[in-house]
């Protein structure tokens, strides 16, 4: 049987309506009643009603953007600002209410996803930058809450994720590499445990199998974690090892930056020497010398469409399952002609 709100009360000690104040963060019950309704809950698997709950304090409901380890990121990755600005569209021509929350690992091992929730008074959540080894990602799918997850599967009764299709857009920039007649590219992946990585690195090999070609990826793929030092790194070690590939293809625009530095400090030129090509199309790949090639992904549309989706699923007006958005391969000056 479904555990209800008197259910609650009763472990707690308490009134139901207590309970009911407790869960819509009255500032009248004191912290330590609140800790053991809370407390309570957990012990009983009971996750509040979040349409009832946001009718019973008569305001809108607060959909949460909670982007994993943005205090960590680079000042030049403006992927998490678009996406808040798609969000944001849709909220406000909604009448909803928009919280943002910025979580690292260590935080997320402190406090429970469904206990973050009920403390902020979250109707639903959208997820950015969580990977699949994420304290909180285990939980997602039985919290009860309603969640999308940008770039993140979640496959659950009130789930959803937004993406392009990263495996066939991996296999679209490297089709277009080896139709230019680069046969030695050099692929330059992050994050090992991160769900876009595994199908940007699916859709690589999909490219190879397709063109009658072997990917050695012990010694043509580089992991550089999505971010551009550790992408310089890596390149200044392999080509130091190794003569300079035709071409190098990065799943991160950021890391194309570090790949170019690289190639400079050695000496070769782009793209006479080694074309490049990078991931996402944030705006700064215009003002790079030369212009960045790169796959372009809208993330503003993909904030709006994970708010939609959202509300969608708090409503019960839509199906769990995930939502495709298009792609497309920009070429610029640093791909060789």
């Amino acid at each position: 049987m479904a555990v209800s709100i008197k259910d609650v009360a009763k472990r707690a000690g308490v009134a139901s309506g207590t309970v009911s104040r407790a869960f819509n963060h009255y500032t009248d019950i004191l912290p330590e009643t609140k800790e053991r309704i809370f407390a309570a809950a957990r012990e009983l698997g009971y996750t509040p009603n979040v349409s009832a709950r946001s009718l019973s304090a008569k305001r809108p409901p607060n959909i949460c953007l909670i982007a994993a380890n943005m205090m960590a990121g680079d000042d030049r990755d403006s992927m998490l600002y678009l996406l808040l600005k798609g969000v944001l569209t849709y909220t406000i021509g909604h009448q909803l209410e928009l919280t943002l929350y910025s979580l690292d690992a260590q935080e997320q091992s402190k406090i429970s996803f469904t206990d973050f929730c009920n403390h902020h008074s979250i109707s639903g959540a959208i997820i950015s930058g969580v990977k699949t080894d994420d304290p909180y990602f285990t939980e997602l799918v039985h919290s009860g809450i309603p969640v999308v997850g940008i770039d993140l599967p979640i496959e659950g009764e009130k789930t959803g994720w937004v993406s392009v299709d990263n495996r066939a857009a991996a296999a679209d920039a490297v089709a277009m590499l080896h139709g230019r007649g680069f046969s030695r590219l050099l692929i330059v992946a992050g994050q090992r445990n991160a769900a876009v990585n595994e199908e940007r690195m699916s859709g690589v090999r999909m490219a190879y199998r397709a063109a009658g070609m072997e990917l050695n990826e012990e010694k043509d793929c580089l992991f550089a974690d999505f971010r551009e030092e550790e992408a310089f790194r890596r390149m200044e070690e392999w080509l130091a090892r190794h003569p300079a590939p035709d071409a190098v293809f990065c799943f991160s625009d950021l890391m194309a930056l570090g790949v170019m530095k690289a190639l400079k400090k050695r000496g070769l030129r782009i793209p006479e020497d080694v074309s490049v090509m990078g991931f996402d199309g944030m705006p700064f790949t215009t003002l790079t010398d030369p212009p960045l090639a790169t796959v372009r992904q809208d993330m503003r549309l993909m904030g709006q469409e994970a708010a939609a989706f959202l509300h969608g699923l708090m409503e019960n007006a839509c199906v769990p399952g995930h939502r495709t958005l298009p792609h497309q391969i920009v070429v610029r000056g640093s791909i060789r002609p």
